[in-house]
C-alpha cells in the first residue's frame, strides 16, 4: 500500500522539540514525509506541497487559505499539534478537510502552572521573598508576633473562570487542598457540582468573592476582556489575578493601574496580545507582579506528547478510522 505524503511545516529546530529520533522513525513507518520551514505561503511553498496528501502543522506554520487549499487539492487532512485553530486556519476549511488539533497533552501542564502560581501567590512568598532581599531581619519578628496573614489554599475559596479541560485538570490536582471553587462558565451543566467541588455562580459575583481569581477560559469573542476595567474594580483589595489561559481575557493596561497602585496583584503566565511582554513594562518588575513566558503548557513531553497524538490521527485517518479530535465550524464559537 502506498504510504501517504505527509508534509511537516515547521523548522529544523521546532520540529526536533516536537519529534525526537523515536518519532520521526514513526512517521516514516507510516508515511513519506517531508519538512517544510516556511510562515508564508507563496506560489513557491505552494509548488513544493503539490500532491501532500495531509499536512502537519505547529504555532510557526503560515495561516492557511481557503484560496491556497484550493490549490492543494490533495490534501485531505490536517493535524494541527497545539489547540489553537482559529485564527490558523480560514473558515470554510473546517467543513472541506479534516483539521484536528492536539490540546489534551497541554491541560496537565498547564494546569499544574496554575497550582505552582496560585500556591505562590496564596503564601505570600513575593512578598516574604521582597522582605528578605532587604538589609534587615525584621520580617522574622513580625512572622513571630502576628503569625503572617491568611495565607494558605487548605480550606480555601479560589475563584475560576472557564470550567473546560484545564480548569478540570486545575481542580482535580488540587483536590487534597480541600478548596472550594466558585466558578463562573456559562456553557457547562450545573450537573458537574455534584462530581466536583465547585460551585457555579454569576461573574460579577465570583469576582466580589474572590481574593485569589484562576483564569482558565478560552479566548472568544464574549470572554475579549472579560476582565476590563470595572470588573476588576470588583475584585477585593489585594486580590490576585492568575491567568493561565489567554492573555486577550483582561484589559492588561487596566490590571496594570491596579497592581501598580498597590491594591491588586497578578500572575499571569500569558499576556497576548502583547506577548512577549515589553522589556520595559512595569509588570516584569512591579512586586505583587509575576510574569512568565507563556510556558504553562510548555515542556519537551508536552511536545512530544501533541506529536503523538497528531501522528495518532493521521495514522486513524489513512487507515479508514474515524479521527478523535476533528474540529468543526459548531465548535469555533466556544474555542480560543
Amino acid at each position: 500500500m502506498t504510504k501517504p505524503k505527509v508534509a511537516v511545516l515547521a523548522g529544523k529546530e521546532l520540529f526536533a522539540s516536537f519529534f525526537n529520533g523515536a518519532r520521526e522513525a514513526r512517521l516514516s513507518k507510516f508515511a513519506d514525509w517531508f519538512l517544510l520551514s516556511t510562515q508564508t505561503c507563496n506560489s513557491e511553498v505552494v509548488a513544493r506541497l503539490a500532491g501532500a496528501d495531509a499536512l502537519i502543522t505547529t504555532w510557526d506554520s503560515p495561516y492557511l487559505s481557503a484560496r491556497t487549499m484550493k490549490a492543494l487539492p490533495s490534501v485531505r487532512i490536517v493535524a494541527h499539534c497545539g489547540g489553537e485553530v482559529k485564527k490558523r486556519f480560514e473558515r470554510p476549511l473546517f467543513r472541506k478537510l479534516v483539521i484536528v488539533n492536539t490540546p489534551t497533552p497541554m491541560a496537565r501542564p498547564t494546569a499544574e502552572m496554575g497550582a505552582a502560581l496560585l500556591l505562590y501567590s496564596a503564601r505570600n512568598i513575593d512578598h516574604y521573598r521582597n522582605a528578605l532581599r532587604k538589609r534587615s531581619n525584621r520580617i522574622y519578628n513580625e512572622v513571630h508576633l502576628t503569625g503572617g496573614g491568611p495565607e494558605s489554599l487548605l480550606g480555601s475559596e479560589v475563584g475560576m473562570v472557564g470550567f473546560g479541560r484545564i480548569g478540570r485538570a486545575l481542580v482535580d490536582l488540587l483536590r487534597g487542598f480541600d478548596i472550594t471553587w466558585r466558578v463562573y462558565d456559562p456553557f457547562v451543566s450545573r450537573t458537574l457540582e455534584s462530581e466536583w467541588p465547585v460551585k457555579f455562580d454569576s461573574l460579577n459575583s465570583v469576582l466580589k468573592r474572590s481574593s485569589l481569581l484562576v483564569l482558565t477560559a478560552a479566548a472568544t469573542e464574549k470572554t475579549n476582556r472579560i476582565l476590563n476595567e470595572q470588573r476588576l474594580a470588583m475584585l477585593p483589595d489585594g486580590a490576585t489575578v492568575i491567568n493561565i489561559a489567554r492573555g486577550s481575557l483582561v484589559d492588561l493596561e487596566a490590571l496594570t493601574r491596579e497592581v501598580e497602585s498597590g491594591r491588586l496583584r497578578c500572575a499571569l503566565d500569558v499576556t497576548d496580545p502583547l506577548e512577549p511582554l515589553p522589556v520595559g513594562h512595569s509588570l516584569r518588575t512591579l512586586l505583587g507582579s509575576i510574569v512568565t513566558p507563556h510556558v504553562g503548557g510548555g515542556g519537551t513531553s508536552t511536545r512530544g506528547e501533541m506529536a503523538d497524538a497528531a501522528m495518532d490521527e493521521l495514522e486513524r485517518f489513512f487507515s479508514g478510522q474515524a479521527v478523535e479530535h476533528r474540529v468543526t465550524t459548531t465548535m469555533l464559537g466556544r474555542m480560543t
